[in-house]
């Protein structure tokens, strides 16, 4: 069983690094993992996009997938490319911080990513940490403490200072959401964790 994520935002949220944690989160698990990331030449303002295909056994997605289980919006400028490849039944963490318009999707969960992290946390690079906690506890696709440690060994070096800030943010997103409301795994519940 293979679950896809496709992530977007514009350049600066953080959008590569999330796809990193849960990328690096599933590997922690034992599980098989492709990850693919898009951004534009320009470092803040322009598209990234990114790809994680996370498996039970070897992936066979290509590096570009053509429809996928879920997505983590940060950003509403790129959105509409990315949600024409979900399937119909996707779950959908949008930062609704940012859109103006109702995502209309079934299973759309809305996370304030930007005002959590600016309001909340003090940190306003911490968008893509708090919307990456909603989703992993939404889903199971990994577990909240595979991706904490996920992204502190994401981080380079020169960034390290950051990891405690990033843990919060990881733990503030999974405090937003009910857990696995959107299971990833079959047989997957709050009382037995994958």
């Amino acid at each position: 069983m293979e679950r896809e994520l496709l992530l977007t935002g514009i350049g600066g949220q953080g959008v590569q690094l999330a796809a990193q944690v849960v990328a690096r989160a599933a590997t922690l698990e034992g599980r098989d993992v492709m990850l693919f990331g898009v951004y534009g030449g320009v470092m803040r303002g322009g598209n990234s996009d990114a790809t994680v295909v996370v498996g039970d056994g070897p992936v066979q997605a290509p590096p570009i997938v053509s429809h996928a289980w879920s997505a983590l919006a940060l950003h509403p400028r790129y959105w509409e490319p990315l949600r024409v490849r979900l399937v119909p039944d996707a779950v959908v963490v949008v930062n609704s911080s940012l859109f103006d318009e109702p995502v209309e999707m079934p299973r759309v969960f809305e996370i304030p990513a930007t005002q959590v992290a600016t309001e909340e946390l003090g940190n306003p690079m911490a968008v893509s940490m708090v919307a990456t906690g909603a989703y992993v506890a939404l889903t199971g696709l990994v577990s909240l403490d595979s991706a904490i440690a996920a992204m502190e060994e994401s981080l380079p070096a020169y960034r390290r200072q950051h990891a405690a800030a990033n843990a919060a943010a990881l733990q503030a997103g999974a405090d937003l959401v009910d857990a696995l409301a959107a299971p990833a795994w079959p047989g997957l519940t709050a009382e037995a964790p994958a």
